[in-house]
């Protein structure tokens, strides 16, 4: 009887919402996930700024072999080559970027000593990406096709 009011079964009452404790599981859960998931992340970037620079250095020696087919020599500056500079920045996506640019991730140049018989592509590595991709560093290739890096890494290329 007790349970009745006026001629109505009462029901019990339902909780919503959540308590702090399912909160603070929840919040430390996605904490985790982030502490897991963000240096992957972070090395994908990398990856794929150096990604863009080999696609550059490969633009620049198919210009190269164009020139030298043209001109039975290499291209001893980047200008006769169709640059405005003998070194230009790029950015993330391989685009051309002011040399003092801050979205500059490499900065694109032929070695010293490039002569019409002999060159090496380089791209060197500006800003965060200098020091995040440190493994790797400078990238290189010759006109023979001979890869190399600065750094200690091994699957650079």
């Amino acid at each position: 009887m007790r349970d009745q009011v006026i001629g109505r079964e009462q029901t019990p009452k339902r909780d919503f919402g959540f308590t702090l404790i399912e909160l603070m599981m929840v919040i430390t859960i996605i904490g985790i996930l982030a502490a897991i998931a963000f240096p992957g992340y972070q090395q994908y970037v990398v990856r794929t700024k150096r990604g863009a620079a080999k696609s550059v250095i490969v633009q620049v020696m198919d210009r190269q072999a164009q020139f030298y087919v043209d001109n039975k020599g290499f291209a001893t500056d980047l200008t006769a080559l169709g640059w405005g500079t003998s070194s230009f920045a790029i950015d993330r996506l391989g685009k051309e970027v002011a040399a003092t640019s801050a979205d500059r991730t490499y900065i694109i140049q032929l070695a010293t000593g490039a002569t019409s018989r002999a060159f090496t592509v380089e791209a060197v590595p500006q800003l965060t990406q200098a020091s995040k991709d440190a493994k790797c560093g400078t990238l290189r290739i010759t006109h023979t096709g001979v890869k190399s890096v600065s750094g200690t890494g091994t699957d650079c290329w």
